[in-house]
C-alpha cells in the first residue's frame, strides 16, 4: 500500500474525490482538516496525526462505495471518521490518508414501533436516537457516556457503558447492518429478526470490528418498553472488598439494576467540587451507585430496600436514596464528570475487566502495583460487569516513569483472573501491542486472515487492531 499520491499529488486526489462527493464536500486545507485529525485519546498517549490528508464527506453509501473503489485502485489508506469520541486512537490517521467522514449520513430512517426496531444512518448520534424515542414508549439501553457518539461508531466499537449489567452491550441489540466493504460492494447483514440462523454470522463479525472490515452505513437496533419508575441509590463502604462482595449477592437475589457503578470517594468529591457542588456521602471511602428501574413504584421501593439490606450485611456504613429527579440528575452529573478533575494530568484510563467474583483480588493486586511503582491510581467503573477504569495519573504533564511496565502488569493481572485488556474502549492503535498477552499467536493470525479476506489491499483503517 502506498500513500505517496497523497503527498506528491494531493490536488489530484482532491479532484477525484470532488468528482464523487461534490466540490464542497472534499477538503485538504490544513485549517479545514484539523478537527478531523484527532479523537479523544489522551494527549500523552495519542500518536501524531499525518497532515497529508484529504477529508471526504459522502452523502450516501453509493458515494462511499466509489471512494473505496478509487482508494483500492490507487492503494490509498482510508480512515473512517465517526463522532471522534474514541480513546484508543482508532480515528487518528498516522499515515497520509483519505479521512472518510460519516457526518452527512445522519438521518433516522424508520422507527418501527410494532416490531420494536429503529433504523438509523450510521452518522446519526446517540442524542438523535434518544430524542426520537421521546415520542414513543420505547427505550434504547446502551449509553457509553457521550451522546455525541455516532451510532455507527458505537457498533464498530461494540460500545458498553453503565447499563451493561442489565441490558448488555451494543452487540446484544444490533439486528441489521448495511456495510460498504473495502472493495466497494454494498452488502446487508441481518434483518428485523429476533431469530436468524442462516449461514455464518457475519453481522456479529462486523460488530466491534473497529473500522477494519467495512464502513457501516445503516444500523437497525432492537428497542424495549420504557420502565415507568427509576431511582438512584448511593451506598458507602469503608473498603472495596465489602463493596465488591455485596454485588453478586444482589444479583443472586434476582435484582438486576440498570447500572451498578463503583467510585473511589476521592474521585466523586473532586468531580463534585469541580461542578460547584458537594458529594452527599461523608462516611466510608468508596461508594456504589445503583440505578434501579422497575415497572411499578412499589417494586422500585421494594428492590431498593433489598439492595440496601444486602449491602448492610456486607458492612455498608451509609446509604442515600435520591428521591427527586433533580437529585438523581445531580448525582449522575457528578459521576459523568469523574474524568474532569484529572483530564489535565492523566496518563491512561485503563479499561480492563475481570469476572465480577475476581474483583477483590484484582483491586488488591492493582493497589499493590501502584505501591510498587510509587504511582497514584484512582478507580471507578462498571462493577456489575467487572469493568474497572483505573486512572494512571501523569507526572506533571508527562508519562510517569515505568508507565509501560505498570500498565503491562495490570493487564497481566486482569488476564490471570480470566479477564481482558479492554472491555469497552476497543483495541485501536494503542492496545494492539498487548494483544499477544491475551491471545495465542494462532488466534491473532486467524483475525489477520479475516481482515485479508474483507480488505485484500489493506486500505481500511491501517494500524487499527493489527500492524
Amino acid at each position: 500500500m502506498s500513500a505517496n499520491l497523497l503527498v506528491e499529488s494531493p490536488e489530484k486526489v482532491l479532484g477525484e474525490l470532488r468528482k464523487i462527493v461534490g466540490e464542497d464536500w472534499a477538503v485538504n486545507a490544513s485549517d479545514k482538516i484539523q478537527s478531523y485529525l484527532y479523537d479523544q485519546t489522551e494527549p500523552l498517549l495519542r500518536p501524531e496525526a499525518s497532515g497529508s490528508c484529504v477529508v471526504a464527506k459522502p452523502a450516501n453509501p453509493q458515494e462511499i462505495s466509489e471512494i473505496l473503489k478509487y482508494a483500492n485502485r490507487e492503494k490509498l489508506p482510508v480512515v473512517v471518521r465517526g463522532g471522534g469520541t474514541g480513546v484508543v486512537a482508532g480515528a487518528i490517521p498516522t499515515v497520509p490518508s483519505i479521512i472518510l467522514s460519516i457526518e452527512r449520513l445522519n438521518k433516522v430512517v424508520e422507527l418501527d414501533e410494532k416490531d420494536l426496531m429503529i433504523t438509523l444512518e450510521s452518522g446519526a448520534t446517540l442524542s438523535t436516537l434518544l430524542e426520537t424515542l421521546k415520542k414513543s414508549r420505547l427505550f434504547f439501553p446502551v449509553h457509553p457516556g457521550d451522546e455525541g457518539a455516532q451510532i455507527g461508531g458505537m457498533v464498530a466499537e461494540n460500545a458498553g457503558g453503565t447499563r451493561a449489567v442489565k441490558h448488555g452491550i451494543m452487540r446484544n441489540h444490533v439486528k441489521a447492518l448495511e456495510v460498504v466493504l473495502p472493495t466497494g460492494e454494498i452488502v446487508m447483514f441481518g434483518g428485523k429478526l429476533l431469530k436468524n440462523n442462516m449461514g455464518l454470522d457475519l453481522l456479529n463479525l462486523m460488530i466491534g470490528s473497529e473500522g477494519v472490515l467495512g464502513v457501516i452505513t445503516k444500523v437497525t437496533l432492537r428497542l424495549y418498553a420504557r420502565s415507568s419508575h427509576t431511582g438512584t441509590l448511593l451506598v458507602s463502604f469503608d473498603n472495596y472488598d465489602d463493596a465488591t462482595n455485596a454485588v453478586p449477592d444482589i444479583l443472586q437475589e434476582g435484582i438486576t439494576p440498570l447500572a451498578v457503578e463503583y467510585v473511589d470517594r476521592i474521585v466523586s468529591e473532586k468531580s463534585a467540587q469541580q461542578l460547584g457542588t458537594t458529594w452527599p456521602c461523608t462516611k466510608g471511602s468508596v461508594d456504589l451507585m445503583f440505578i434501579v428501574e422497575e415497572p411499578t413504584e412499589d417494586l422500585l421501593y421494594s428492590n431498593s430496600e433489598k439492595i440496601v439490606s444486602i449491602c448492610e450485611k456486607h458492612h455498608a456504613v451509609d446509604s442515600i436514596v435520591a428521591d427527586s429527579e433533580k437529585e438523581q440528575r445531580r448525582l449522575l452529573e457528578i459521576r459523568s464528570n469523574a474524568y474532569g478533575p484529572y483530564k489535565d494530568n492523566i496518563a491512561d484510563i485503563m479499561d480492563a475487566a475481570v469476572p465480577p467474583s475476581a474483583l477483590p483480588q484484582f483491586f488488591d493486586e492493582v493497589n499493590a502495583l501502584a505501591k510498587k511503582y510509587g504511582r497514584q491510581i484512582v478507580s471507578l467503573g462498571h462493577i456489575g460487569d467487572g469493568n474497572i477504569h483505573n486512572f494512571i495519573l501523569g507526572d506533571n504533564g508527562k508519562l510517569p516513569e515505568h508507565y509501560e511496565e505498570l500498565k503491562q502488569e495490570i493487564y497481566r493481572v486482569a488476564i490471570k483472573h480470566g479477564g481482558t485488556v479492554t472491555a469497552e474502549h476497543g483495541t485501536g492503535k494503542l492496545r494492539k501491542k498487548h494483544m499477544s498477552l491475551q491471545f495465542p499467536q494462532r488466534q491473532i493470525e486467524l483475525m489477520k486472515g479475516i481482515k485479508k479476506v474483507f480488505d485484500p489491499n489493506g486500505i481500511l483503517s491501517p494500524g487499527n487492531v493489527f500492524d
